[in-house]
């Protein structure tokens, strides 16, 4: 495993954000489950929180676009400023997400490819950052690894850190965080292969 693969994901989506915005799948494959994860949400006056925003594209948009309040957060500036752009009517902040102020509480939290990035250690304690970030009822969504390790893709060239729990511990987080676990599909193919938990607030 290439040294501190882990620690430059933030430089690696900072130096490469226009081209990775451009490169984006824009077909919203996803929209199953954003449609899920909105459902567990108020129809009006809902407000949703995204850790790993990235530029917006496309998950923001459909946020958007279903009249939903964004604050959108993610490590590099680079993609922010994109994402304030292209929303200026939405709230975009540049900071870490297992470090940043305190922001209130949401109907939403997402995490979509964006969570799966930081290393198990660091997982493990965004449980109750989740858990007070959301309101009572509140949807909770991320997508992870199918099992407890790291492994290295490659972006741009690089290296690019994924980092997972197995699915036992995840579970056993969320319930010990107040969550119930709605949905979960590991390697989802009408997703991307995306493994995908989708879990609510009690």
């Amino acid at each position: 495993m290439p040294e501190n693969a882990a620690d430059a994901v933030i430089g690696l989506y900072q130096d490469n954000a226009p081209s990775w915005n451009d490169q984006r799948n824009q077909t919203l494959f996803e929209q199953p489950w954003l449609d899920r994860f909105l459902a567990l949400t108020p129809a009006d006056g809902r407000n949703i929180l995204d850790l790993g925003c990235g530029t917006g594209q496309p998950i923001a948009r459909y946020f958007n676009d279903n009249n939903c309040q964004i604050t959108g957060v993610d490590a590099a500036v680079a993609m922010t400023k994109l994402a304030r752009e292209t929303f200026p009517e939405q709230t975009w902040i540049t900071a870490d997400m297992r470090n940043f102020q305190s922001l209130g509480k949401f109907h939403g939290v997402i995490a979509w490819h964006s969570f799966f990035h930081l290393k198990p250690d660091d997982q493990r304690p965004m449980f109750k950052t989740f858990s007070r970030l959301c309101y009572p009822g509140a949807a909770l969504m991320f997508t992870s690894g199918t099992s407890l390790g790291e492994a290295i893709g490659t972006y741009a060239g690089k290296p690019l850190y994924h980092g997972s729990l197995d699915s036992t511990e995840y579970r056993r987080l969320l319930q010990e965080n107040g969550f119930d676990v709605i949905g979960h599909v590991k390697e989802d193919p009408t997703c991307g292969g995306a493994t995908i938990w989708l879990a609510q607030k009690v």
